[in-house]
């Protein structure tokens, strides 16, 4: 089901450059973006030195090694049965609490944090667009994948960013050299522009490498969410930063993609910048994140 949505004033909500004598800045209408990540660097810093450095380093060497083509389409065959337990979006929040993304060089905390620090980020600027605070409250659920009842996928197939296979691997994708040894590399059927693709086929006929975004995209998708189609976007895309970033792969993308996009560039922002040590009252907001869920999703979903 597809619901229309009024297209935001784009102008003038980008990230502005304003700065106090603490050199802060701020997003769209007041949200204080933090001028280090929690560890004290700056954000999305792939080469610098930190605590995580070496660990996230090796984190995508595995996983651009074993993302192929093959890879995903056996994941998503699997996965998209959606056989593995029953249960609600708010119990599948609870799940994330011992889940620490080994790929994110920006944060240590438990997932539930950030997914409310988002969310409740994107609330305050945007009041009125309550199916975007869901979106940023379920974002990262499919996460779950690392969770022994969905079989405990190991974390190089759950997080990371992600990236179209079937096709060549851009060059701004994150520590790119460790794709030399993915078996895609070097076969003539996936490693030219295109690949398996078509100019403008858009994004939803592409295959994602596998992981926690694809995976809530199905979930959210089959068990019938009245999500917009730009709330599913963001879900399914929020960790492609080579398209979101840097503008690679455009040429895949449709009309409805370029609208959808505009409404990933805001989320992101938030995604990012919300990432700090501030905690959020879980039970005090809890009331309104369930009133949400119960107006876009069932009460209980397949997973």
């Amino acid at each position: 089901m597809t619901i229309l949505i009024p297209q935001p004033q784009f102008a003038g909500i980008e990230v502005e450059e304003k700065s106090s004598a603490k050199e802060e800045v701020v997003l769209d209408a007041g949200f204080l973006v933090p001028d280090a990540n929690a560890f004290g660097h700056n954000f999305r810093d792939y080469d610098g030195e930190s605590e995580r450095q070496a660990g996230v380093e090796t984190f995508y060497k595995i996983n651009h090694i074993n993302q192929t083509y093959h890879f995903v389409k056996r994941m998503r065959e699997e996965y998209g049965k959606l056989d593995k337990v029953e249960m609600s979006i708010w119990e599948c929040c609870e799940l994330l609490n011992d889940v620490i993304d080994e790929s994110d060089p920006d944060l240590d905390e438990p997932q539930i944090e950030h997914l409310l620090q988002t969310a409740e980020a994107i609330r305050q600027d945007y009041p009125n667009e309550d199916w975007l605070h869901l979106t940023a409250l379920i974002h990262d659920l499919g996460k779950v994948l690392h969770h022994p009842k969905f079989g405990e996928l190991p974390q190089w197939a759950v997080v990371g960013d992600t990236f179209p296979v079937g096709c060549a691997f851009d060059e701004s994708i994150v520590h790119h050299k460790y794709f030399e040894e993915n078996p895609d590399y070097n076969n003539p059927a996936y490693n030219t522009k295109f690949g398996v693709y078509k100019a403008g086929c858009g994004l939803d006929n592409v295959l994602m490498s596998w992981g926690h975004d694809d995976y809530m995209y199905l979930v959210a998708k089959e068990n019938k969410s009245t999500l917009p189609s730009a709330g599913l976007f963001v879900i399914r895309y929020h960790s492609f930063y080579a398209l979101h970033r840097t503008g690679a792969y455009k040429y895949l993308m449709n009309e409805e993609d370029e609208e959808n996009i505009k409404w990933l560039k805001i989320f992101n922002k938030y995604d990012l910048y919300s990432k700090s040590k501030v905690r959020i009252d879980v039970e005090k907001v809890k009331p309104y994140y369930l009133s949400l869920i119960h107006k876009y999703f069932p009460e209980k979903l397949r997973w």
